[in-house]
């Protein structure tokens, strides 16, 4: 029960600068539009790419320090696996937040938040006519998303002279969502 969807380039319509963080999705054989904002954290290697590191680090440091070994040095051997666990550990630390990411969608009314960090996942839903969106602090500070008693920050992969840009595309949406709401329940 998917259905396939297609970006949606913005059309003559719309100002140049109108989706600067955000993509306009609609789903094919059907009339809704979504807006969707996808900030994932920028990271210089996949954690596919970071196993390989790893591997090629263990053949190196365990080569060299076998070399040793045989030339009678015995404790450089156990001192290269001692390093090879701690570099173990220190990378999967990096991998298990190498996917953080923050997903906001729009649609039929309904704002929804995710917000994945590490293996834990938060998502709050709004009523898209509800929402309040603010930073938390100043103009710099994470975007708080509020509504309906509920609140969840975004922006932490947003540089911060970017997050006031990304709050005002949010706002505007949101307002054209209300407005083009009525006009498609006719």
């Amino acid at each position: 029960m998917s259905a396939i969807l297609s970006a949606r380039p913005t059309g003559p319509t719309r100002a140049p600068s109108a989706l600067r963080f955000g993509l306009e999705i609609e789903s094919l054989g059907s009339p809704t539009v979504s807006l969707t904002w996808r900030l994932k954290r920028n990271c210089s290697l996949a954690p596919s790419q970071l196993l390989g590191f790893y591997l090629l680090c263990c053949v190196l440091s365990l080569g060299i320090a076998a070399g040793f070994w045989v030339q009678g040095a015995t404790f450089v051997l156990p001192f290269a696996g001692i390093e090879l666990l701690a570099l173990g550990v220190a990378l999967m630390v990096y991998a298990s937040h190498a996917c953080d990411s923050e997903s906001i969608r729009l649609q039929g009314g309904r704002l929804t938040v995710e917000h994945a960090c590490g293996s834990r996942v938060d998502r709050v839903e709004f009523a898209s006519q509800w929402v309040r969106v603010e930073p938390e602090h100043g103009d710099r500070s994470l975007i708080e998303l509020s509504g309906q008693g509920q609140r969840i920050a975004v922006g932490r992969f947003v540089r911060p002279e970017l997050r006031r840009q990304l709050a005002d595309e949010i706002r505007s949406a949101l307002r054209q969502s209300h407005t083009v709401a009525p006009s498609s329940a006719i």
